[in-house]
């Protein structure tokens, strides 16, 4: 499993994952809707940690960049 997701990407998960944990938490946001967000908050938090997001393989996306060569 090779990292496709730069800092940035990383970040704005873990940020959404945050929010969408404190609405379900808070109460504003009930019902199927909660679920979905809690499910959504576990992917997120998942694939930043992981620093690899599976949707990003056959869609040939990678926002991790490019690595400066010293020399």
């Amino acid at each position: 499993m090779k990292k496709n997701m730069g800092a940035i990407d990383r970040t704005i998960r873990t940020l959404l994952a945050i929010v969408m944990a404190i609405l379900v938490l808070a109460g504003v946001v009930k019902g199927t809707l909660a679920y979905i967000l809690v499910i959504l908050t576990i992917i997120f938090l998942a694939t930043s940690l992981a620093g690899f997001c599976p949707l990003y393989v056959p869609l040939g996306l990678s926002t991790l960049g490019k690595k400066k060569t010293e020399g």
